[in-house]
């Protein structure tokens, strides 16, 4: 993890925007494109979760969990995507991450929730090395993580079949794609999941959110 103190001197530096990050959590992906969208400068500091930096004491005074991402700004340290992005969306209005429609946030926030409850803590790296790997067999890791993501993508398929347009929700980048991308990211790079033709999982549109 880049070095830094987590004093007064670290939450109030001018208020800039602080993202500790792992390049590979999607979790963190969700982060580096919400603040992107938003047009919103950070410093990034990276956590090396292969090394275990997310278990070092400086760290955990951030996040006692020990997850990333951790966002620091000025006085105030808000851990989990979900939170963060709210936290976001509420102070910082511009590029709004909601539709103005009710029924749209609705499904903005079912599609979150299924890529954040359902799909993505099942091939955590805690998970699939520690128990998976460990207790089932690594043979059985990939088909394993593959069946999970697939019974995921099949539930937004039909959460979003009436609702997407350029991207998950119409034609503007909201909440569902930021949640979105990272996941197909992950099913595609990692974990060899072909991508599927509906336009509601179009890759090439999603990856223009990075």
């Amino acid at each position: 993890m880049a070095s830094a103190s987590v004093g007064e001197e670290e939450h109030n530096n001018n208020n800039k925007l602080i993202l500790y990050s792992y390049w590979r959590s999607s979790c963190s992906f969700r982060l580096r494109i919400a603040l992107n969208v938003k047009g919103l400068e950070y410093e990034y500091k990276a956590v090396n979760l292969l090394k275990g930096e997310q278990s070092h004491p400086e760290f955990l005074q951030l996040n006692p969990i020990g997850f990333v991402p951790v966002l620091v700004d000025g006085p105030a340290v808000i851990f989990d995507s979900f939170a963060i992005i709210m936290y976001l969306e509420d102070k910082y209005p511009q590029h709004p991450l909601l539709p103005t429609d009710i029924h749209k946030r609705a499904i903005n926030f079912q599609a979150a929730s299924i890529v954040s409850s359902s799909i993505q803590p099942l091939h955590n790296l805690n998970l699939l090395q520690k128990y998976i790997e460990e207790k089932v067999g690594p043979d059985e890791k990939l088909p394993w993580v593959q069946s999970v993501i697939r019974k995921g993508f099949t539930a937004l398929e039909k959460l979003l079949k009436e609702h997407s347009g350029r991207y998950a929700t119409g034609d503007e980048i909201f909440m569902a794609d930021i949640f979105l991308a990272p996941q197909l990211h992950s099913a595609y790079k990692r974990f060899n999941i072909p991508m599927i033709c509906d336009p509601m999982l179009d890759w090439s549109n999603c990856s223009r959110t990075c």
